[in-house]
């Protein structure tokens, strides 16, 4: 088992056009990502996001809310229409050690390819090996654990009307 790297694909049943703007427009990824960003994603931008609360009662809301108010950044480092979207941030910024400053970076990805019945989203979040030693496998579990419900969330948003 690799501990470097995080891998995560689900086939999503809605239109291409529809699976990326959820995840290319910073609005929509923000709904089913729980955030709020400052600005729209774009290439070699950094953004601030804070984690918003959630009065909803669907699945959407997940167990997010203890994280509100959390605030972080990411650098968007690639975005390719239609086909991928990826940045740099420092994998679980709630962490109390994790220091903003001084801290490494991993890098997420969001890969698209169009299928018959659907589109297979794969995201991908690389460079556990880099962070240090004593946040490595805390930041791994938690992410880990963390794209599982937001594969679960986009799976969910991009199947409402």
């Amino acid at each position: 088992m690799t501990t470097d790297r995080i891998e995560k694909k689900t086939l999503l049943r809605a239109p291409l056009d529809r699976v990326w703007q959820a995840i290319a427009d910073s609005s929509q990824f923000g709904e089913w990502f729980c955030l709020r960003a400052d600005g729209p994603f774009v290439a070699g931008e950094k953004l601030r996001c804070t984690i918003v609360p959630t009065d909803d009662d669907s699945e959407l809301a997940g167990e997010h809310n203890e994280y509100a108010g959390v605030e972080f950044d990411v650098w968007v480092e690639e975005i390719l229409p239609k086909r991928r979207l990826s940045f740099r941030w420092i994998p679980y910024s709630v962490d109390e050690d994790a220091d903003p400053e001084n801290e490494l970076t991993t890098l997420v990805t969001f890969e698209l390819e169009e299928q018959a019945d659907g589109v297979l989203l794969t995201i991908t979040e690389s460079g556990f090996d880099q962070i240090p030693v004593e946040r490595r496998a805390k930041a791994f579990s938690a992410n880990d654990e963390g794209w599982t419900h937001q594969i679960h969330n986009i799976e969910i948003y991009v199947a409402r009307d």
